[in-house]
């Protein structure tokens, strides 16, 4: 038996209604055409006073690229980005029957399939308890792997068991196991929102090397005598091109 020890417990307390809450951080893919650029400030206000003017032009002054007076300055459009976030999301989860979640899996030196071949060799043994594999796979960016069994009441014992050791190579590891969740999606909502700090500059032509374009566009819009402020990022397309801009949640 265990001597009594007076202990004090200096966590924090949530709620028993938050512990089910779903916490979503937005990622948003938003397709760039080609002759246009993405440009955030710091100041949403910047940004704003940029949209509102509508037509910028810009000077071209870069080196020596430009030998025509007449392409040493271009005209832009300037206009708002709207993208749509969700609102409400509600997804349905449930327990696989037949499928277990095996995680700490050791970094050996050997390849992803070869691993899979130990795994499943080990827990289609009946002494092991485990059954005949009907899948196995790799869940990616996670170091985790997924067996699903033909037959249902295999996975209930082994996630009971919590940790099972299995020889792998000339060792024996330590696996964890715990259940295998399923989730669907049942309502999804999304509503529109503008980015406040960022900027669609539109009819680019394409006059410029992709680099000297961005150096260009940048030393424009953040002097304040034109409008301008302090630039955070700036993504540019050329014309026949296409990108992908990706935004995540504003911490500021």
């Amino acid at each position: 038996a265990l001597p009594e020890k007076k202990m004090v417990f200096k966590g924090p307390v949530t709620n028993k209604v938050d512990t089910n809450m779903l916490m979503l951080t937005p990622r948003i893919y938003y397709p760039l055409q080609g002759g246009s650029a993405l440009i955030t400030f710091e100041k949403a206000a910047v940004a704003q006073g940029i949209i509102e003017a509508k037509e910028h032009t810009v000077e071209l002054s870069y080196g020596e690229e430009l030998e025509e007076i007449d392409r040493c300055r271009v005209r832009v459009q300037a206009g708002p980005v709207d993208i749509l976030l969700p609102s409400v999301l509600e997804i349905g989860v449930t327990q696989s029957s037949r499928s277990i979640l095996l995680s700490d899996l050791p970094s050996l030196d050997i390849p992803k399939e070869a691993l899979l071949d130990k795994l499943e060799l080990f827990f289609s043994k009946t002494k092991n308890g485990g059954s005949e594999v009907e899948s196995r796979e790799f869940l990616d960016g996670s170091g985790r792997v997924v067996l699903t069994f033909t037959k249902d009441g295999v996975a209930e014992p082994l996630i009971a068991r919590g940790r099972i050791q299995v020889p792998i190579g000339k060792g024996k590891y330590e696996l964890k196991i715990s259940p295998y969740m399923n989730g669907n999606i049942t309502d999804l909502q999304l509503q529109p929102s503008r980015c406040p700090r960022t900027v669609l500059l539109s009819g680019i032509p394409d006059v410029l090397g992709e680099e000297a374009m961005r150096d260009t566009l940048e030393i424009h819009f953040q002097k304040a005598s034109r409008g301008g402020g302090e630039v955070d990022a700036l993504a540019y397309v050329p014309a026949g091109q296409q990108g992908v801009a990706v935004f995540v949640e504003d911490k500021d």
